[in-house]
């Protein structure tokens, strides 16, 4: 048992078990999305830099956001790929702990910046005149950098917990990606303190931050409201509307997987929600800001109008 225990050094990761034309289908077609995500997020991140109207609190958070689903798409998109086109495809144990740690430490930083672009709009609407001194450049990086230290920080928790674990059992993960209960339930030790751990942490930065905007938002709705001019009502709502679709994607995904219920006939409902939640988010934020955006929208249009006249 000993020497089964030292001796995994790689995973076979089971992902979509299907004919192998649709595998074939399905590689295509989330190629196709894959690179839609990395121009859209791209695009984006261009337009920020180029414009500089767009060097604004409210786009510097959207910029690490973008920055968030690239990588995001990036730790897992590709590995799934491979299996898709060759299953038998293992990925090393270092490979597959460092995909775990990226994905959590992405996922938890992704939580903390739409708490912290909550927060940033609710400055504005509700606080508007003194919005300048509240969110200032240090402010606004020292929330950026706050975000992504704790998302590392918990991440690695997990991390820790994980790499002492045996794994004694068959090297096969039955996933697209070494998604971190997945892994854990090949562990041939008791892993009652790693469950627990995931648990309490999707609680601390799913439910906790997710209360924390609805809250923020309340206090929106409620000076929005008493804001007499229509027009003035028009652009505050048109502020938020996109910030609430990618927090409402995001959020809605991630709870039903972590915090809900946790019967088995699920697993595969949420093994094709968590791939929603990989590779349609990341590719989504993007479109849902620049096509609600008339800052977003005017910017490129100008950027195309350019590139046109040269």
């Amino acid at each position: 048992m000993g020497h089964n225990i030292t001796s995994i050094t790689e995973f076979i990761l089971l992902g979509f078990p299907l004919d192998p034309r649709v595998q074939t289908l399905l590689f295509g077609l989330f190629s196709l999305l894959y690179a839609f995500t990395l121009l859209g997020n791209g695009v984006i991140l261009g337009l920020i830099s180029l414009d500089s109207r767009l060097h604004t609190p409210m786009y510097f958070f959207l910029s690490h956001l973008a920055i968030v689903d690239i990588a995001y798409a990036c730790n897992t998109v590709p590995q799934m790929l491979v299996n898709l086109l060759n299953p038998a495809t293992p990925i090393s144990f270092a490979g597959c702990m460092t995909q775990t740690f990226l994905f959590l430490a992405f996922a938890h930083t992704e939580c903390l910046l739409l708490v912290v672009m909550s927060y940033d709009r609710y400055v504005a609407i509700c606080h508007p005149l003194r919005y300048s001194a509240i969110v200032s450049w240090r402010v606004c990086i020292t929330l950026a950098v706050t975000s992504w230290t704790i998302g590392v920080l918990l991440s690695l928790i997990h991390l820790v917990l994980l790499l002492p674990l045996p794994f004694c059992r068959l090297q096969k993960i039955n996933h697209f990606f070494c998604e971190i209960m997945a892994v854990l339930k090949l562990a041939c030790a008791d892993t009652h303190i790693n469950e627990n751990m995931v648990l309490a942490g999707a609680i601390s930065v799913l439910v906790g931050p997710f209360s924390t905007i609805v809250v923020s938002y309340m206090c929106i709705l409620y000076a929005i409201l008493r804001i007499q001019s229509k027009e003035g009502q028009r652009k505050a709502f048109s502020t938020c509307s996109s910030h609430l679709c990618v927090v409402g994607l995001f959020y809605s995904t991630a709870i039903i997987m972590y915090v809900g219920p946790r019967y088995r006939n699920l697993k595969e409902q949420k093994e094709y929600l968590l791939l929603f939640h990989s590779l349609f988010n990341p590719m989504l934020n993007p479109l849902i800001y620049g096509l609600r955006n008339s800052e977003v929208k005017y910017t490129l249009k100008r950027v195309l109008g350019i590139q046109r006249a040269l």
